[in-house]
């Protein structure tokens, strides 16, 4: 076994151990989903931090990088917008609400604000982008055993599901948040220390501007160095697609209902959008570091595990692997917690068993956790990169959940039939236009951000067509 494989599997076995010595603390339902309410900015903010630096901002937006230049800092970016959003008006708003009536997940006030079908509909809506999402961090781990150990990508994929699945199923939110501690240490000290090495061993700014010139000629390199790089219709798909996603992801708004008060709530948020829009450098200047030097890798999302392992010595290597192994798995948590809270809480307590046990609901959550983790190994073999993995999980949230939820959320005006027509009409205008239109949308926009910007429209018309006659439910 070589050093760097030891290095990410002595960190593995820490994770997994650190989970199941949580389960100790998980006494039901309550801990296993909210963590007990009792999460603190500090433990907010680092289950949230974890939950969003994973495989598409680590290993994807390198590729990116590696490809486009700079302008890959917009994944990221986008994403720390719609974290601020979360932070000071959506996060307070429904945790207000989950706090009053004891909600555990977004699925319960989807149930509560318009009906237990709109929750079921959407809870299968997601249950398919989900698992792509958990699929996407399972690729990269297996990209990173792949090029640090030799691992096929099949072992890789379900090495990286194993160590989530033990450790979460385990315990949980609760121990998510304790084991996150952990890997958001790892994270930062592996990047923060990884990026000046990598510029170093290219000769700086101006040595990394030199080799890129050698590799794409003068006039490409020009646009690998600018803000607009990638494209105008991609960073506006970046934001009508990421944006609302990360103030109505079900797992992160799940986190927010673990939070002990309101202030928690938005200083943990914020904080997280923070230090999202100052890490998004980091990958994007290690992709192009990668590019330099590699310039004809067979894939893109190789850049950030083979600068890892060839750009630094390797104390900071090994380092820095374990931080992008701890980046994914800290998000494939999250998804798991989103599908565990799915299929018990959504489908399975709402129409099928209303009256289980709260000792039985845990059980179920772990059970689901696990047939999670093996579901997701098979669609990981099945999708070719992050990037792709992501964007299904992210285009079909963002075009059912972003009209239904804002709006609801601050509006007694959307009824049920609008939550419903809405989410329908998004999804399906995202589906038809990226099978039928090659994914080219209205004007320079994409299939996914016509789809979302079609919900909202039918959204806002629908508010004022026909509102609402009675008080919605769930609104403080």
């Amino acid at each position: 076994m070589n050093h760097y494989l030891m290095a990410i599997v002595f960190y593995a076995v820490l994770l997994i151990l650190t989970g199941f010595i949580v389960t100790r603390y998980v006494k039901g339902a309550a801990d296993f989903f909210v963590a007990g309410r009792q999460l603190g900015p500090g433990l907010l903010f680092t289950t949230l931090i974890a939950a969003n630096i994973g495989a598409g901002s680590t290993v994807g937006v390198t590729g990116i990088a590696y490809q486009h230049g700079l302008s890959a800092w917009w994944w990221i970016g986008t994403s720390a917008v719609g974290s601020l959003v979360l932070a000071y008006f959506v996060g307070p708003q429904i945790w207000q609400v989950a706090q009053k009536y004891n909600l555990y997940t977004l699925g319960d006030y989807l149930d509560m604000r318009y009906s237990r079908y709109f929750r079921g509909l959407i809870a299968l809506m997601m249950a398919v982008g989900t698992l792509a999402l958990f699929a996407g961090q399972l690729i990269g781990i297996a990209w990173i055993l792949g090029v640090v150990a030799g691992v096929g990508k099949t072992m890789g994929i379900i090495i990286g599901a194993m160590v989530t699945t033990l450790y979460f199923a385990a315990g949980g939110l609760l121990s998510a948040v304790i084991v996150n501690i952990l890997e958001v240490a790892v994270i930062f000290a592996g990047f923060v220390i990884a990026a000046p090495y990598a510029m170093n061993f290219v000769g700086g700014f101006s040595g990394l501007e030199k080799l890129i010139a050698q590799n794409a000629g003068s006039a490409e390199a020009a646009r690998y160095f600018r803000w607009d790089g990638i494209g105008l219709t991609t960073i506006i798909g970046y934001f009508l697609m990421l944006t609302p996603s990360f103030f109505i992801s079900p797992g992160l708004i799940g986190k927010v209902y673990g939070a002990k008060d309101i202030e928690a709530v938005k200083s943990g948020t914020a904080w997280n959008a923070i230090v999202q829009f100052g890490f998004a450098f980091l990958p994007a200047l290690l992709g192009m570091c990668a590019y330099a030097v590699f310039p004809n890798l067979s894939q893109r999302e190789l850049a950030l595990p083979v600068a890892m392992k060839e750009l630094m010595p390797f104390w900071v290597s090994a380092l820095a692997l374990a931080a992008i192994f701890a980046a994914e798995v800290s998000t494939a948590d999250a998804v798991l917690y989103m599908l565990a809270t799915s299929f018990t809480k959504d489908l399975y307590k709402t129409f099928i068993n209303p009256n289980i046990p709260d000792a039985s609901l845990l059980k179920a959550g772990r059970i689901v956790s696990l047939v999670s983790g093996l579901l997701g190994v098979g669609m990981a073999l099945l999708l070719p990169n992050i990037i792709t993995a992501l964007s299904i999980f992210y285009s079909l949230m963002a075009a059912s959940l972003t009209a239904p939820l804002l709006f609801g959320l601050f509006s007694a005006r959307p009824t049920t039939t609008a939550a419903f027509v809405s989410a329908i009409v998004g999804v399906a205008t995202t589906v038809v236009l990226h099978f039928g239109n090659h994914g080219k949308g209205l004007w320079i926009l994409n299939a996914q951000s016509t789809g979302i910007l079609a919900a909202i429209v039918v959204m806002i018309v629908l508010m004022y067509v026909a509102p609402t006659k009675k008080p919605a439910p769930g609104r403080s």
